[in-house]
């Protein structure tokens, strides 16, 4: 099993999209006037954390688009702090660069962050919304202080393995499948000289006084509109089930969803549950839209 083996079922293209003062790399599958689906990694990660997600997606007849965030993976990286609005923003610039007025959104850990502030800032163009382990609705020294450690390690140290490390941090047990190849495509794009050049914006999220001005705080979750499904991995090391249930409460008609033997990648790590739960989700969530 390789990425290329999860994709060989479908028509994909591997795209850089003019957005702005960057340039974003993005994986676009399934048919162009299908609803649009954008899916939004975590802190560091890139666009292959939704190889598992995009086939079944796709074929189910929705746009789908994994994008690198902002300073992320191949995307382009100015020198300015990685902080939740700036990545609305070139979130927000993507849509209007692939033409797609709504979108539903799909936001593991950061990736969740940044599609709840997209949700409460502009209600009209988010159709619903996915928070898989969700970060910033809480700040925790012991955990932003695991986060830097290993990705500075994993960024900056030339043995491969503190990158295996970085990406084992996130699952419940090793990918026997991808894990390897996982990591070879994160040490490359984790070793180059302009990702290591940002990684201080790119970690910027991690320090206390920046995290508190972008905290997702109760009365910002209350202002969400959009459908939404919170997924939780039981063995989340970044974040307690509590955590999940807080979010789901704050939010108005959130449902809640724990996996278990789950890690911090349910999409990934569970995708034979996640992907039918996930499309069954958006059915509805359209339905309810047209109606």
């Amino acid at each position: 099993m390789s990425i290329w083996t999860e994709l060989s079922g479908i028509d994909y293209r591997h795209a850089y999209v003019d957005t702005g003062d960057v340039t974003t790399r993005a994986l676009q599958a399934g048919p162009e006037d299908g609803e649009h689906v954008v899916f939004l990694h975590g802190t560091t990660g890139h666009l292959e954390a939704f190889v598992r997600n995009i086939p079944a997606h796709a074929e189910a007849g929705y746009r789908c688009h994994a994008i690198d965030m902002l300073g992320h993976g191949y995307t382009g990286k100015p020198d300015r702090p990685g902080e939740i609005p700036a990545y609305v923003d070139h979130l927000m610039a993507y849509l209007d660069a692939v033409g797609a007025e709504r979108a539903h959104l799909v936001g593991e850990s950061l990736g969740g962050w940044v599609g709840s502030w997209a949700a409460s800032e502009y209600p009209d163009r988010v159709s619903s919304l996915q928070l898989l382990c969700m970060g910033g609705t809480k700040i925790n020294p012991a955990v932003t202080e695991r986060l830097k450690t290993s990705t500075r390690a994993a960024a900056m140290e030339p043995e491969i393995s503190y990158t295996r490390d970085r990406l084992a941090l996130l699952w419940a047990e090793w990918d026997e499948d991808l894990g390897e190849e996982l990591t070879q495509v994160r040490y490359e794009i984790y070793h180059h000289p302009d990702f290591q050049e940002n990684l201080h914006n790119l970690l910027a999220l991690q320090e206390v006084e920046a995290r508190e001005r972008n905290l997702l705080r109760p009365d910002r979750m209350a202002r969400i509109k959009a459908p939404t499904l919170v997924v939780w991995g039981n063995k989340n090391p970044l974040g307690d089930v509590p955590e999940a249930e807080a979010i789901a409460a704050a939010i108005p008609g959130a449902r809640l969803e724990i996996f278990t033997e789950c890690g911090h990648w349910p999409q990934h790590e569970k995708a034979t549950l996640y992907n039918p739960l996930s499309l069954a989700f958006l059915a509805e969530s359209s339905s309810a839209h047209r109606q």
